[in-house]
């Protein structure tokens, strides 16, 4: 199995956790505040992790065209985690993650406009799937 392929079930793996864990750790406050406390370990996190496995010459590549379009993907980001953060302070964990994952489809989709990367069959079948789900989570 490919590397990337091990990384992107770690990530499921996590997302799938952060979603349960936090729950509880918003008893009591909002979810507003509880994704900002969240976001202060994360920051923390990443900058321990970057300075441990991120060559110091790497970052002479960085370019501004890089730095915009990670700044954008902050903005969606940071956008993505209060709306998350407010659903689950208010509904099912379980269902707000489940509608969470209709991300995949606008990722299929946003991929094959602004990148040409393929839609396959398979990758048809398997959003549509997404989407039925979602439609079946939206009604129950």
């Amino acid at each position: 199995m490919e590397r990337w392929v091990v990384y992107a079930f770690l990530s499921m793996l996590f997302a799938g956790v952060t979603a349960v864990i936090a729950k509880p750790g918003l008893s009591g406050i909002s979810g507003d505040l509880g994704m900002a406390v969240r976001t202060c370990f994360v920051f923390v996190f990443v900058l321990l992790f970057a300075a441990a496995v991120v060559p110091a010459r790497e970052l002479q590549a960085l370019t501004a065209s890089n730095i915009a379009w990670l700044a954008g993907s902050a903005v969606a980001t940071a956008l993505s985690w209060i709306f998350y953060y407010k659903a689950i302070k208010e509904g099912q964990v379980s269902t707000v993650a489940l509608i969470d994952k209709g991300s995949v489809v606008i990722a299929l989709l946003l991929g094959w406009l602004f990148l040409q990367e393929a839609i396959t069959p398979a990758k048809l079948l398997g959003g549509g799937f997404i989407v039925v789900g979602l439609l079946v989570i939206a009604r129950g």
